[in-house]
């Protein structure tokens, strides 16, 4: 989701809507969280703050997610995939750039061979 500063920014809407989406289309499920700026009609906030993408990040993966990015800043460790078990690095990105991939051809973890949901 778009992530607007004074609209759903809170950690009890972030934690809510992470909860749900663990609990009903399970913990694999990937979220974006997206940074929004100030554009067209709605110009009357503030741009999300790389630091409150993080904070919802977090929250998300409390609530059992295990794939959670943040998108439309800077923020490497945000953008890349670790393993759900390891916490290896899986696929680094920066932007829209890709770096190192730790995956195998069967999509398992190459630090500890746990399987990852997706074709790579």
């Amino acid at each position: 989701p778009l992530v607007i500063p004074g609209e759903n920014d809170s950690d009890d809407e972030l934690a809510r809507l992470s909860g749900w989406i663990a609990e009903e289309l399970g913990p694999e499920t990937p979220l974006h969280l997206t940074a929004f700026h100030p554009d067209f009609e709605l110009r009357d906030r503030p741009r999300t703050p790389t630091q409150t993408l993080r904070r919802a990040r977090d929250l998300a993966r409390s609530e059992g997610l295990e794939h959670v990015y943040t998108g439309n800043v800077h923020d490497p460790e945000g953008q890349s995939t670790f393993c759900a078990s390891c916490g290896g690095l899986l696929i680094e990105r920066d932007r829209y750039r890709l770096g190192a991939k730790h995956i195998t051809q069967q999509s398992t973890c190459a630090h500890c061979g746990h399987p990852v949901p997706g074709c790579y």
